[in-house]
């Protein structure tokens, strides 16, 4: 299992179309993928869990990973949230 702590610098944060592209990429994985903010987890397939969050624009989230391509993960999800419009 890995975790890593991610500011989101996309303009909108993970909303409406940022997140259901999150939730694409996510889904290319076999691996279990969270997101938590505030104490509260959400899986990262899920868009209605990820947009339960309502992640905003600058702040930071916990990426959680476990599975046989949790460091893919790590790397291509921090990749498109640390992504500028």
């Amino acid at each position: 299992m890995v975790e890593r702590k991610v500011t989101v610098q996309l303009t909108t944060g993970l909303q409406a179309r940022p997140a259901a592209k999150f939730v694409q990429e996510a889904n290319r994985f076999s691996s279990n993928i969270f997101i938590e903010k505030e104490g509260k987890r959400v899986n990262a397939k899920s868009i209605m869990g990820l947009m339960s969050l309502a992640v905003g624009s600058g702040e930071d989230i916990l990426l959680v990973a476990d599975g046989k391509d949790e460091e893919d993960v790590m790397n291509e999800l921090t990749m498109f949230i640390s992504q500028e419009e």
